[in-house]
């Protein structure tokens, strides 16, 4: 796999790697928060086997690694870059087990009582794929709709965004203005942090 670009991104710990393929299918992403939950994704394990790297966040043809902020990023990303360069797409993939984890999320979340079957929820989606996703892309990051519970819009930052205080804080502020302008003035943006995500946004236990 051929490394395109190498990108800083805001997050002073977060390091983007631009690829020359593919890693997950077209609106989908990735993200393995420890080395037990990328045991069964090869690249994922292969870069959380190096010292100091906390988070591994990839979608399209790009990833995301972040680190612990105790060492410089000069020898890391010569670190991080050998596996990648050594793998294929192939061993970034989550396999057969999207629909897998989609039924485990649903069974133990429950979209009913997340509020997900909100019809504003498809709505909302729409706006941030539209006008705030490409922005959080270009910088190695995303986010996800947790749930929507008594007009709270629960979101969940992801790769460099997840440890990125103006993302927590800037970002969070733009996105309730533009979701009250444009959907409901009731709703109330909040971040949380539900844990690793796997592909189409399912939990990755």
């Amino acid at each position: 796999m051929k490394i395109e670009e190498i990108e800083y991104t805001p997050n002073p710990n977060a390091v983007k790697f631009v690829l020359d393929e593919q890693l997950t299918p077209p609106g989908t992403t990735a993200e393995f928060k420890s080395a037990e939950e990328a045991e069964d994704v090869k690249l994922a394990r292969e870069i959380f086997a190096i010292d100091h790297v906390i988070s591994v966040f990839y979608t399209g043809a790009w990833l995301t690694v972040t680190q612990d902020g105790e060492v410089d990023w000069h020898g890391l990303m010569r670190e991080v870059a050998e596996p990648i360069r050594e793998a294929t797409a192939a061993d970034a993939s989550l396999g057969g087990q999207f629909e897998a984890r989609a039924r485990a999320r649903a069974e133990a979340e429950g979209d009913e009582d997340m509020g997900m079957d909100d019809p504003r929820v498809a709505q909302i989606q729409r706006i941030l794929d539209e006008e705030v996703m490409p922005f959080l892309a270009g910088d190695g990051g995303g986010l996800e709709i947790k749930g929507l519970i008594d007009n709270q819009l629960l979101i969940k930052y992801q790769g460099a965004c997840g440890t990125c205080p103006s993302a927590t804080m800037g970002t969070l502020m733009a996105i309730e203005n533009l979701v009250r302008t444009e959907i409901d003035p009731e709703i109330e943006v909040v971040s949380v942090d539900a844990g690793p995500v796997a592909a189409g946004g399912y939990p990755f236990w």
